[in-house]
């Protein structure tokens, strides 16, 4: 018995923690941005889990763009443009998805 309100407890406790697992897209977090932060502040408010999209020089500025999944919802796609590490920019972007059905 001592098992099953164990094995309760831990299943409450880490639902009750999924936001902690992607916790960069919520929209408290999200309506919390603001232009000029720099990349520090954006990746403690939204987490590590982001790909460099691109990096580059243009006129003797470095320009990335950090790119963020919306876990769970894979086709929602986040880009933040730094310039001299201060964020200038972001967007959404949605990537099609699409299925294929195979003819039986």
């Amino acid at each position: 018995m001592r098992r099953i309100y164990l094995f309760l407890f831990i299943a409450l406790f880490v639902s009750s923690c999924s936001y902690s697992i992607f916790p960069g897209f919520n929209s408290h977090n999200m309506n919390r941005l603001e232009l000029g932060i720099s990349k520090d502040e954006l990746i403690r408010q939204l987490g590590r889990n982001f790909t460099i999209a691109e990096k580059r020089m243009e006129a003797g500025q470095l320009i990335e763009v950090l790119s963020y999944r919306n876990y769970p919802h894979e086709s929602e796609l986040y880009k933040f443009i730094f310039i001299n590490g201060r964020l200038e920019e972001w967007y959404q972007e949605l990537v099609p998805v699409y299925r294929v059905e195979e003819k039986q």
